[in-house]
Protein backbone atom coordinates (compact mmCIF):
# COMPACT_ATOMS: atom_id res chain seq x y z
CA UNK A 1 0.00 0.00 0.00
CA UNK A 2 1.30 3.41 -0.93
CA UNK A 3 2.43 6.02 1.51
CA UNK A 4 0.17 8.67 2.00
CA UNK A 5 2.95 11.59 2.13
CA UNK A 6 4.73 12.64 -1.19
CA UNK A 7 7.70 10.65 -2.36
CA UNK A 8 10.73 13.33 -3.25
CA UNK A 9 11.52 12.22 -6.80
CA UNK A 10 14.94 10.11 -7.08
CA UNK A 11 16.74 11.65 -9.82
CA UNK A 12 20.53 9.78 -9.39
CA UNK A 13 23.17 10.34 -11.60
CA UNK A 14 21.74 6.75 -13.15
CA UNK A 15 18.54 8.01 -13.43
CA UNK A 16 19.50 11.17 -15.40
CA UNK A 17 21.53 8.65 -17.58
CA UNK A 18 18.46 6.24 -18.11
CA UNK A 19 16.61 9.17 -18.92
CA UNK A 20 18.90 10.75 -21.43
CA UNK A 21 19.52 7.23 -22.89
CA UNK A 22 16.08 6.01 -23.38
CA UNK A 23 14.18 9.25 -24.18
CA UNK A 24 11.83 8.65 -21.14
CA UNK A 25 11.39 7.81 -17.23
CA UNK A 26 8.40 6.91 -14.76
CA UNK A 27 8.53 8.33 -11.45
CA UNK A 28 6.44 6.48 -8.92
CA UNK A 29 3.93 8.18 -6.65
CA UNK A 30 4.68 11.41 -7.55
CA UNK A 31 1.69 12.60 -5.97
CA UNK A 32 0.32 10.90 -2.97
CA UNK A 33 -3.27 10.04 -2.73
CA UNK A 34 -4.62 12.66 -0.89
CA UNK A 35 -2.80 14.81 -3.70
CA UNK A 36 -4.25 13.17 -6.58
CA UNK A 37 -8.27 13.40 -4.83
CA UNK A 38 -7.40 17.12 -4.73
CA UNK A 39 -6.17 17.26 -8.65
CA UNK A 40 -9.49 15.78 -9.72
CA UNK A 41 -11.52 17.81 -7.48
CA UNK A 42 -9.61 20.80 -9.33
CA UNK A 43 -10.04 19.24 -12.57
CA UNK A 44 -13.62 18.46 -12.15
CA UNK A 45 -14.39 22.32 -10.81
CA UNK A 46 -12.36 23.64 -13.73
CA UNK A 47 -14.19 21.85 -16.28
CA UNK A 48 -17.60 23.07 -14.27
CA UNK A 49 -16.40 26.46 -13.92
CA UNK A 50 -14.00 27.86 -16.03
CA UNK A 51 -14.44 25.75 -19.45
CA UNK A 52 -17.64 27.56 -20.19
CA UNK A 53 -15.57 31.13 -20.31
CA UNK A 54 -12.04 29.90 -22.02
CA UNK A 55 -11.56 30.29 -25.96
CA UNK A 56 -12.93 27.45 -27.79
CA UNK A 57 -9.24 27.08 -29.03
CA UNK A 58 -8.26 26.07 -25.64
CA UNK A 59 -11.39 22.99 -25.61
CA UNK A 60 -11.68 20.00 -27.32
CA UNK A 61 -14.68 17.75 -27.82
CA UNK A 62 -15.22 14.12 -29.76
CA UNK A 63 -18.53 15.86 -30.37
CA UNK A 64 -18.69 19.68 -30.45
CA UNK A 65 -22.71 19.24 -29.19
CA UNK A 66 -22.09 17.17 -26.44
CA UNK A 67 -20.10 18.42 -23.21
CA UNK A 68 -19.66 15.65 -22.02
CA UNK A 69 -17.58 14.38 -24.67
CA UNK A 70 -14.86 17.00 -23.70
CA UNK A 71 -11.55 14.95 -24.48
CA UNK A 72 -8.76 17.71 -24.04
CA UNK A 73 -7.92 21.08 -22.14
CA UNK A 74 -5.46 23.15 -22.96
CA UNK A 75 -3.08 25.89 -21.23
CA UNK A 76 -4.87 25.31 -17.64
CA UNK A 77 -2.54 27.75 -15.66
CA UNK A 78 -3.65 30.78 -17.52
CA UNK A 79 -7.30 30.38 -15.92
CA UNK A 80 -6.72 29.07 -12.63
CA UNK A 81 -3.97 29.75 -9.98
CA UNK A 82 -4.06 26.51 -8.59
CA UNK A 83 -3.26 25.44 -11.64
CA UNK A 84 -0.36 27.42 -12.13
CA UNK A 85 0.87 26.91 -8.95
CA UNK A 86 0.95 22.60 -9.34
CA UNK A 87 3.03 23.51 -12.73
CA UNK A 88 5.43 25.79 -11.20
CA UNK A 89 6.19 23.72 -7.88
CA UNK A 90 7.23 19.62 -7.94
CA UNK A 91 7.01 19.40 -11.99
CA UNK A 92 9.07 22.46 -12.54
CA UNK A 93 11.83 21.50 -10.52
CA UNK A 94 12.33 17.98 -11.80
CA UNK A 95 12.47 19.36 -15.12
CA UNK A 96 15.10 21.34 -14.08
CA UNK A 97 16.92 18.42 -13.25
CA UNK A 98 16.26 16.48 -16.00
CA UNK A 99 16.90 19.35 -18.76
CA UNK A 100 20.09 20.80 -16.84
CA UNK A 101 18.76 24.21 -17.44
CA UNK A 102 16.09 26.92 -16.68
CA UNK A 103 13.05 26.00 -17.96
CA UNK A 104 9.78 27.75 -18.76
CA UNK A 105 6.51 26.73 -18.51
CA UNK A 106 4.64 26.39 -21.40
CA UNK A 107 1.55 24.06 -21.52
CA UNK A 108 -0.83 22.39 -18.61
CA UNK A 109 -2.94 19.91 -20.54
CA UNK A 110 -6.00 18.10 -19.47
CA UNK A 111 -6.42 14.45 -21.45
CA UNK A 112 -9.50 12.34 -21.01
CA UNK A 113 -9.71 8.96 -22.45
CA UNK A 114 -12.95 7.26 -21.89
CA UNK A 115 -14.21 3.67 -21.77
CA UNK A 116 -15.50 2.49 -24.98
CA UNK A 117 -15.43 5.53 -26.74
CA UNK A 118 -11.45 7.08 -26.26
CA UNK A 119 -9.54 7.00 -29.28
CA UNK A 120 -6.00 5.76 -30.14
CA UNK A 121 -3.23 8.72 -29.89
CA UNK A 122 -0.77 8.32 -33.40
CA UNK A 123 2.77 7.69 -32.75
CA UNK A 124 4.05 11.27 -32.40
CA UNK A 125 6.96 13.31 -31.50
CA UNK A 126 6.03 16.17 -29.30
CA UNK A 127 8.73 18.15 -30.73
CA UNK A 128 7.07 18.64 -34.23
CA UNK A 129 4.32 20.64 -32.48
CA UNK A 130 7.02 22.94 -30.33
CA UNK A 131 9.03 23.98 -33.42
CA UNK A 132 11.95 24.47 -31.11
CA UNK A 133 15.59 25.45 -32.40
CA UNK A 134 17.17 23.37 -30.75
CA UNK A 135 14.55 20.56 -30.07
CA UNK A 136 15.10 21.26 -26.01
CA UNK A 137 11.73 20.51 -24.16
CA UNK A 138 10.11 17.81 -22.43
CA UNK A 139 6.41 16.96 -21.71
CA UNK A 140 5.50 15.06 -18.07
CA UNK A 141 2.24 12.97 -17.87
CA UNK A 142 0.56 12.66 -14.68
CA UNK A 143 -2.02 10.06 -14.66
CA UNK A 144 -5.03 10.33 -12.44
CA UNK A 145 -6.46 7.07 -13.40
CA UNK A 146 -4.68 3.62 -13.32
CA UNK A 147 -3.36 3.01 -16.72
CA UNK A 148 -2.58 -0.29 -18.70
CA UNK A 149 -3.28 -1.33 -22.05
CA UNK A 150 -6.53 -2.38 -21.89
CA UNK A 151 -7.57 1.48 -21.13
CA UNK A 152 -4.67 2.92 -23.30
CA UNK A 153 -1.58 3.58 -21.49
CA UNK A 154 1.47 5.22 -22.83
CA UNK A 155 3.66 3.16 -24.95
CA UNK A 156 7.32 4.85 -25.68
CA UNK A 157 9.69 4.06 -28.67
CA UNK A 158 12.85 2.99 -26.39
CA UNK A 159 15.51 5.86 -28.01
CA UNK A 160 13.76 7.07 -30.54
CA UNK A 161 14.84 10.95 -29.39
CA UNK A 162 18.60 10.11 -30.26
CA UNK A 163 17.25 9.56 -34.15
CA UNK A 164 15.79 13.01 -34.93
CA UNK A 165 12.71 14.22 -36.05
CA UNK A 166 10.41 12.01 -38.06
CA UNK A 167 8.45 13.30 -41.01
CA UNK A 168 4.53 13.81 -40.04
CA UNK A 169 1.23 14.23 -41.70
CA UNK A 170 -2.13 15.23 -40.89
CA UNK A 171 -3.93 12.16 -38.35
CA UNK A 172 -7.50 13.58 -38.63
CA UNK A 173 -7.35 13.22 -34.86
CA UNK A 174 -8.80 15.64 -32.89
CA UNK A 175 -6.08 17.23 -29.92
CA UNK A 176 -3.46 15.36 -31.92
CA UNK A 177 -3.25 15.97 -35.74
CA UNK A 178 0.05 15.45 -36.72
CA UNK A 179 1.42 11.79 -36.68
CA UNK A 180 4.28 10.10 -37.65
CA UNK A 181 3.32 8.82 -41.19
CA UNK A 182 6.10 6.29 -41.69
CA UNK A 183 5.99 4.46 -38.42
CA UNK A 184 6.34 1.00 -37.56
CA UNK A 185 9.40 -0.22 -39.02
CA UNK A 186 11.59 -2.89 -37.45
CA UNK A 187 12.96 -1.08 -35.23
CA UNK A 188 9.83 0.67 -33.84
CA UNK A 189 8.18 -2.46 -33.48
CA UNK A 190 11.33 -4.01 -31.56
CA UNK A 191 11.60 -0.89 -29.51
CA UNK A 192 7.99 -0.67 -28.62
CA UNK A 193 7.73 -0.25 -24.58
CA UNK A 194 3.90 -0.62 -23.28
CA UNK A 195 4.40 2.04 -19.84
CA UNK A 196 1.24 1.35 -17.38
CA UNK A 197 0.95 4.10 -14.91
CA UNK A 198 -0.78 3.79 -11.34
CA UNK A 199 -2.90 6.94 -10.30
CA UNK A 200 -0.45 9.70 -9.06
CA UNK A 201 2.59 8.06 -11.11
CA UNK A 202 4.26 10.77 -13.43
CA UNK A 203 5.83 9.92 -16.55
CA UNK A 204 8.50 12.33 -18.35
CA UNK A 205 10.21 12.37 -21.67
CA UNK A 206 11.82 13.73 -24.70
CA UNK A 207 10.14 16.23 -26.61
CA UNK A 208 11.77 13.60 -29.94
CA UNK A 209 10.29 10.64 -28.21
CA UNK A 210 8.15 8.76 -30.36
CA UNK A 211 5.00 8.18 -28.07
CA UNK A 212 1.58 6.76 -28.63
CA UNK A 213 -1.31 5.07 -26.95
CA UNK A 214 -4.36 2.59 -27.84
CA UNK A 215 -8.21 3.42 -27.20
CA UNK A 216 -9.56 2.74 -23.87
CA UNK A 217 -10.97 -0.56 -24.37
CA UNK A 218 -12.11 -1.19 -20.81
CA UNK A 219 -16.07 -1.07 -20.02
CA UNK A 220 -15.81 1.21 -17.26
CA UNK A 221 -12.71 2.57 -16.48
CA UNK A 222 -11.94 6.25 -17.28
CA UNK A 223 -8.16 7.10 -18.59
CA UNK A 224 -7.56 10.98 -17.26
CA UNK A 225 -3.81 12.46 -16.83
CA UNK A 226 -2.61 15.94 -16.81
CA UNK A 227 0.40 16.68 -19.03
CA UNK A 228 2.62 19.46 -18.63
CA UNK A 229 5.09 20.91 -21.43
CA UNK A 230 8.55 22.64 -20.16
CA UNK A 231 10.65 24.33 -22.73
CA UNK A 232 14.67 24.63 -21.90
CA UNK A 233 15.52 28.50 -21.91
CA UNK A 234 18.37 27.57 -24.25
CA UNK A 235 15.31 26.92 -27.03
CA UNK A 236 13.71 29.17 -29.34
CA UNK A 237 10.42 28.87 -31.13
CA UNK A 238 10.41 29.44 -35.14
CA UNK A 239 7.23 31.77 -34.97
CA UNK A 240 6.50 31.08 -38.78
CA UNK A 241 6.50 27.41 -38.35
CA UNK A 242 4.27 27.81 -35.69
CA UNK A 243 1.90 30.14 -37.25
CA UNK A 244 1.88 27.52 -40.54
CA UNK A 245 0.95 24.67 -37.86
CA UNK A 246 -1.95 26.86 -36.13
CA UNK A 247 -3.75 27.18 -39.54
CA UNK A 248 -3.63 23.54 -39.99
CA UNK A 249 -5.78 23.27 -36.89
CA UNK A 250 -8.29 25.24 -37.43
CA UNK A 251 -11.03 22.71 -38.54
CA UNK A 252 -10.08 20.62 -35.35
CA UNK A 253 -10.92 23.32 -32.87
CA UNK A 254 -14.09 23.85 -31.27
CA UNK A 255 -16.78 26.17 -32.97
CA UNK A 256 -19.79 27.05 -30.97
CA UNK A 257 -21.11 29.95 -31.29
Amino acid sequence: MRSEHSNDFELTGNRISKYQEEGYLLFPSFLNKSEVHECKQRVDNYIEKAVPGIPGTEVFYEDKNDNASLKQLQRMHEHDPWFHNLFNGKPKQLAQELLGTDVIIKNLQYFNKPPKTGNATPPHQDGYYFKLDPPKALTMWLALNDADEENGCVRYVKGSHLKGMRKHALTGTLGFSQGISDYGNEDDRLNEVPTPASEGDLIAHDSLTIHFAGKNLSNDRPRKALGFIFYSSDAKENSLEINKYQEELKGQQRGKT
